[in-house]
């Protein structure tokens, strides 16, 4: 059974059923958006705009659109970029066992993930000593992004989603979205081998 993890950073989600699954992998506090609620939730947004601004808050929704839109509502209500984590689920198609149907883009919530699953995904982010991880003394910036061909390009849109995929992050993510991710999770010199061995399969397959 998967020890419970002490966090001091807050972690969002958005409904009953992510935080009632969080809370069997956290010991410290899960706070739910009410999905859509949020938007119109003021009071919710100001305490969440506080937290981050007191302790910093991680942000882990589901990786369909509307999972995407409220991170951004949150994440856009916070001026500094540095008190929120952002973390993802990646792109699993099924469904919940509550559930009698799929959601409308198939994907899986953060519910249907396994606590084993949910605690690779913290531990990969460098949180599980309740603190953001550091920031990266060489980080990647966007200019490796188009050096490596994963922007600005024709096959960029390619190479990312191939990249994507390869890191078990959600398709949605945005190359903007996509460069804090890859600072928190790799080294510039680990991204360019990644890369490689992705144009190497690619080449493989004659594309």
């Amino acid at each position: 059974m998967q020890e419970k993890i002490k966090l001091r950073l807050p972690v969002v989600v958005e409904g009953k059923y992510d935080r009632l699954r969080l809370q069997e992998l956290i010991d410290g506090t899960v706070i739910e958006t009410g999905g859509f609620g949020i938007f119109r939730d003021q009071e919710r947004l100001s305490m969440l705009r506080a937290l981050a601004e007191k302790t910093g808050i991680i942000i882990l929704t589901d990786s369909d659109r509307a999972g995407f839109m409220i991170r951004n509502y949150i994440r856009s209500a916070i001026p500094d970029a540095r008190q929120v984590v952002n973390l993802y689920i990646p792109d699993v198609f099924g469904k919940e066992r509550r559930k009698a149907a799929p959601s409308k883009e198939g994907k899986l919530g953060v519910e249907g993930f396994s606590v084993a699953d949910l605690y690779e995904i913290f531990r990969k982010a460098g949180v599980l000593d309740g603190v953001s991880p550091p920031a990266p003394a060489d980080p990647i910036t966007k200019a490796d992004l188009f050096s490596l061909g994963l922007s600005g390009g024709e096959r960029s849109g390619y190479k990312r989603a191939a990249l994507l995929k390869k890191m078990g992050l959600p398709e949605r993510l945005t190359a903007k979205g996509l460069l804090p991710v890859l600072n928190t999770l790799l080294t510039r010199e680990e991204l360019a081998e990644l890369v490689k061995s992705l144009d190497e399969e690619d080449a493989g397959c004659g594309r």
